[in-house]
């Protein structure tokens, strides 16, 4: 049995990419899902000391892993392998915002935020009160 190299992915990375996916996941990533990307970057205290120059290869390896069969499954193996659990509601919530900051649902974002639950295990009643705020946040007049 050959020893596994660990990959080399901070937390933070891991909610770089988890946020790059949603917004890929429709295969057309909008300038408001990079705009809400990059402020959560540059403005959450979970991304302080965050090297953002990492971003375009932590979205270069979201989009390689888009590209082959089972690429999400291991993108979500990645997550979950580099992130503490506790931060996995995180990851949902940042998904959620990205997903909505254009101010619809594709279906492909329904889908892949239901996968991002179930593969993060994200309790249900949790994903709906994260759900409801990142509605109320993105509502506009």
């Amino acid at each position: 049995m050959t020893e596994q190299i660990p990959h080399p992915l901070t937390p933070q990375d891991c909610l770089v990419a988890v946020m790059i996916a949603v917004s890929a996941s429709d295969e057309n990533i909008r300038t408001s899902e990079l705009v809400k990307i990059e402020n959560a970057v540059n403005n959450l205290p979970v991304f302080a000391g965050y090297d953002s120059d990492r971003m375009r290869l932590i979205a270069q390896t979201v989009f390689d892993l888009f590209s082959v069969e089972d690429g999400l499954e291991a993108l979500f193996g990645l997550v979950r392998d580099n992130l503490p659990e506790r931060l996995f509601e995180t990851a949902y919530a940042l998904a959620c915002d990205v997903a909505a900051a254009d101010g619809m649902l594709e279906e492909s974002e329904l889908r892949i935020l239901e996968e991002i639950r179930y593969e993060l295990n994200v309790d249900r009643l949790h994903a709906a009160a994260i759900e409801r705020g990142s509605r109320a946040r993105h509502l506009t007049v």
